[in-house]
């Protein structure tokens, strides 16, 4: 494999080859003259060799101005663009030097998902040169992510998470007359742990589809990186703990229980006691996640009048209820919900999404086949479990 290069040796590399070939280019060209001299005429051979030349020549030059423009732009200016997970896999030194190869073992990449990137300091980022063909890689529909998003994400090194979690807090302190015994508060800790687990999967790629930069993007981009994130939004959300499954929110929450009676409470009234029980637990809510069927029965819900008591057809705002964000995602079964504080738990981030391309893996070999493979590492820590409620409407 060759080594990697900074674009400043790719300059002077390129560089040397444009003088070699001008002096060779030069050679040539004598030689055509003296030829012409002797017979009259040039031969075909000698000027086809000709062009050939120059045509190298002007690639060269080519390549040349494409990395002295990288090389002019203002510093850190490349540190601020994000590219999609496709492209920092297809435009990475280590999957076009993989294809130079012939695409032989495997190659890994660690991809990126904020400020740091993977470039590429070559003279052919500009893709597969497509003619009469639409690039546009067409897929399925995907579900909206958004439980992550309501966690607090905090990156790790470690295998496993250990913290320490209060579950006993008996305050006796009052005032105390002069010489008397004076009250024991009781406060009591556990040591809990939170163990990192791997979520991953495979896909089979042709060989075709590997030379196909803009198809391999979209299986990265569209397929292994969602399909990655779905099985984690399961698994936040519903894991029940066992074996390699983490212990998501819901198997974590309380079980709603009104604290104060409501006559033939509401949707909407349920969710605000819900948001009540957890405010009376001592802890401040800030979201709740429904199904998208039942968040639109909120929606849709009518006074006497028939007219919508919470939504404005022609102005609908964003998804609040109660001054709280609404999650809507189909990840939640319909007719449950869950609220309260989700900042209060603990994702940890122990491997970003990674891709990995392998041709030794079965009968690849034989069927020109190529393995891919994505996967991650997290833990969930359900820091205060307390402030999740997790209910059922009981309309199904």
């Amino acid at each position: 494999m060759s080594e990697h290069k900074t674009a400043e040796q790719l300059a002077d590399d390129l560089r040397k080859d444009i003088g070699d070939k001008q002096e060779a280019i030069k050679k040539t060209a004598d030689e055509a003259l003296t030829e012409a001299k002797k017979t009259g005429t040039l031969a075909a051979e000698t000027k086809a060799s000709t062009d050939k030349a120059l045509t190298e020549l002007n690639t060269l030059k080519e390549q040349l101005s494409q990395i002295e423009q990288k090389m002019a732009r203002r510093p850190g200016q490349d540190e601020n663009e994000v590219k999609s997970f496709g492209a920092q896999v297809t435009e990475s030194d280590r999957y076009k030097t993989y294809l130079s190869d012939g695409a032989r073992g495997s190659f890994r990449i660690e991809l990126k998902v904020s400020e740091a990137q993977v470039k590429a300091i070559t003279a052919a980022q500009s893709g597969t040169a497509w003619s009469m063909r639409d690039t546009e890689v067409t897929s399925l529909p995907r579900r909206g992510l958004t439980i992550r998003d309501l966690l607090t994400i905090v990156p790790t090194t470690s295998g496993s998470i250990d913290y320490a979690r209060q579950t006993t807090r008996t305050n006796n302190a009052a005032v105390v007359a002069e010489g008397a015994t004076k009250p024991t508060s009781v406060y009591v800790w556990e040591q809990v742990n939170a163990p990192v687990r791997v979520i991953a999967h495979l896909a089979k790629l042709t060989r075709q589809a590997l030379d196909d930069s803009v198809q391999l993007q979209g299986e990265v981009e569209n397929e292994m990186r969602f399909g990655l994130a779905l099985a984690e939004e399961g698994e936040l959300l519903t894991g029940d703990g066992t074996g390699q499954h983490l212990t998501g929110l819901i198997p974590g929450a309380t079980a709603y229980s009104a604290p104060i009676t409501i006559a033939d409470a509401t949707m909407i009234d349920m969710l605000r006691l819900a948001l009540l029980q957890a405010e009376l637990a001592l802890y401040p809510s800030d979201g709740i996640v429904l199904n998208p069927a039942d968040w639109a029965g909120i929606e849709l819900t009518k006074d006497g009048n028939g007219q919508y008591i919470w939504a404005n057809p022609l102005n609908l705002a964003g998804p609040r209820l109660w001054a709280k964000p609404v999650v809507s995602t189909t990840a939640m079964t319909i007719d449950k919900f869950l609220v309260g504080g989700f900042k209060l738990q603990t994702l940890y981030d122990r491997m970003a999404p990674e891709v990995v391309i392998a041709s030794e893996n079965s009968d690849d070999f034989e069927k020109n086949l190529y393995t891919m493979r994505c996967e991650e590492r997290v833990a969930l820590a359900l820091k205060k479990p307390g402030a999740l409620i997790y209910g059922d409407f009981g309309n199904v």
